[in-house]
């Protein structure tokens, strides 16, 4: 199985609750933070909803 490599490219201050807690819930924390998730149908939902603040790579 695929992974995605998403790291955060914009802070989330100022955003609404709910952007937060996706990226919260994605285990970013500061900007410029990275993680590797499996390409999942649910974490790409997830970064759907907060694509504007993050960026995206295959692994």
């Amino acid at each position: 199985m695929s992974e995605l490599k998403i790291t955060l490219k914009r802070s989330v201050i100022g955003r609404p609750q709910n952007q937060r807690d996706t990226v919260k819930a994605l285990g970013l924390g500061k900007t410029n933070s990275s993680v590797v998730k499996p390409a999942n149908e649910a974490i790409k939902g997830m970064v759907r909803t907060v694509s504007h603040l993050v960026d995206v790579e295959e692994v």
